[in-house]
């Protein structure tokens, strides 16, 4: 039996923290729906398809997923891919994107394509929250600026609420008291503030479960594909690395293997639903996990709760001013934000820094994690070529009749080093025999075999014999397979280099 399906594990997954996940659950809901509006809009679709997405996506993952507590729904990440599409071509050909996004990322997972996450430097990781945290307040601003002076008010009153109510007790997510005292005080004083029934209309009935209306042919699948597979990498990009930032705040571990598929069957549900892509969501996540959230009822709850309070509640949910769900995503944007990074940047090497910093400005100037992250994972691997190729270093020493020399290589051959490789030869020295001791040394890649190919062949086309020794195994098979100079036409071929 697989692991997974082990009744000990599901129990304590779905019901080892009720209560908790409940409460949390219903805090999640009530920020999901502005959000989700929000993003349908982004998009340029009608509210309720990221709404009912929200819905499926939340239910489905917190069934397959690989990270109990991890909140999936609607996002900005995905619905800024899709804008180019639903213009072009409409909202069934974003459902139909949708749903190969979601075969896309099950195949990522059946991979095991999840592994690739151990490439993401913990520079990256913090850079990544960082710029999120921005992110988060930055889009807070369009519901601060130009508003009624009560709304600064009422923010921050929620903000009081939310930092001082876990004084006095946490039985109750502070959040949750943060939504129902102000938005008693609203509607008890007639305050005239921007709600969430004013970010547009909620929808009155269930989804409905339809094949999207686009023709079966190689055409439409050329369309879509671009954006889904834009979707799908980005979707499983921000899903394992919220997924990381869970397990650091839980001090728990997450099967992402799992989760690749989970979202990706979440994905290819919610297109055959009317919902649009979507993957997992760290504010939301954060919330919660600071609101008690730890198994996988709360991200079912979420989603549950979601669609009876739109659906049933509408009435009720419509009335909530925005001013209470700002200062719930302001707390999450300021307990997100790694501020100890801020103190180590002094502290840390120069070249972590800049990794970190590089990122936060990519994701923030571009609002496209995938963008900020490639650039810090593409800065990672720049520094840490660099930093290898600067230990590499080649020795050598004459023979007493001066006919002979014995170089030792200790180090790394590879891209980023073979310069300084072949810089440490001497090729016009009148020598009858070179040694060359790779015993210290690993040969790496293409670019190493070629560089050592380069200085056999210039010490032969000079008359020196040339023995090479000490080759690891690893090394001699790569050489073995890729070397020219013991080849016939070796000499030739270095004239055409």
């Amino acid at each position: 039996m697989p692991s997974f399906l082990d009744p000990a594990r599901l129990r304590a997954e779905w019901l080892g923290n009720v209560r908790g996940d409940l409460l949390a659950g219903l805090v999640v809901a009530l920020a999901l729906i502005p959000e989700a509006i929000a993003f349908s809009i982004i998009a340029g679709v009608d509210p309720k398809v990221g709404l009912y997405a929200s819905f499926s996506i939340a239910v489905v993952a917190a069934i397959a997923g690989g990270r109990p507590g991890m909140i999936s729904a609607a996002t900005a990440a995905t619905a800024v891919l899709m804008v180019d599409l639903v213009r072009d071509h409409g909202l069934e050909y974003l459902l139909a994107a949708t749903v190969l996004a979601g075969v896309l990322q099950v195949i990522a997972g059946i991979l095991r394509l999840g592994r690739l996450m151990r490439f993401v430097s913990r520079s990256v990781m913090t850079g990544f929250v960082n710029a999120l945290a921005i992110l988060i307040f930055m889009a807070q601003l369009p519901e601060l600026i130009g508003v009624p002076w009560l709304t600064y008010v009422m923010v921050a009153a929620g903000l009081v609420i939310i930092y001082g109510f876990p004084r006095i007790t946490t039985a109750i997510p502070a959040p949750l008291v943060c939504i129902l005292v102000l938005t008693a005080v609203a509607v008890g004083l007639g305050m005239d503030l921007r709600t969430v029934g004013d970010m547009g209309e909620l929808p009155s009935t269930l989804p409905v479960f339809l094949l999207p209306d686009v023709p079966l042919t190689l055409e439409t699948f050329m369309i879509v594909l671009p954006y889904s597979a834009a979707v799908a990498a980005v979707g499983l990009l921000e899903s394992l690395m919220t997924a990381q930032i869970v397990d650091d705040l839980t001090d728990t571990d997450s099967d992402r293997d799992r989760e690749c598929v989970g979202q990706g069957a979440a994905n290819f549900v919610t297109g055959f639903l009317g919902g649009m892509a979507g993957c997992a969501m760290i504010g939301q996540s954060v919330i919660n996990v600071k609101s008690g959230g730890r198994g996988r009822l709360s991200c079912f709850v979420a989603g549950v709760f979601l669609l009876v309070l739109v659906v049933v509640l509408g009435d009720l949910v419509s009335i909530i001013p925005m001013a209470a769900l700002v200062a719930i995503m302001i707390m999450v944007s300021v307990g997100t934000f790694s501020w100890s990074s801020l103190r180590e940047l002094a502290t840390n090497p120069r070249r972590s820094s800049t990794v970190m910093l590089a990122t936060v400005a990519g994701v923030v100037l571009t609002h496209n994690l995938a963008i900020g992250v490639l650039i810090g994972v593409l800065l990672s691997g720049i520094f840490f070529a660099s930093k290898v190729a600067q230990l590499f270093r080649v020795g050598s020493t004459l023979s007493k009749d001066g006919r002979a020399r014995a170089y030792v290589v200790e180090g790394q051959v590879f891209f980023a080093s073979s310069e300084s490789f072949l810089a440490a030869f001497d090729f016009r020295e009148a020598l009858e025999s070179v040694t060359i001791d790779v015993s210290r040394a690993h040969i790496w890649d293409l670019t190493g075999v070629g560089a050592l190919d380069k200085v056999v062949l210039k010490f032969r086309r000079e008359g020196t014999t040339v023995e090479i020794v000490g080759l690891n195994e690893a090394s001699a098979t790569i050489v073995d397979k890729l070397a020219v100079h013991d080849k016939p036409d070796a000499l030739a071929r270095l004239g055409g280099h």
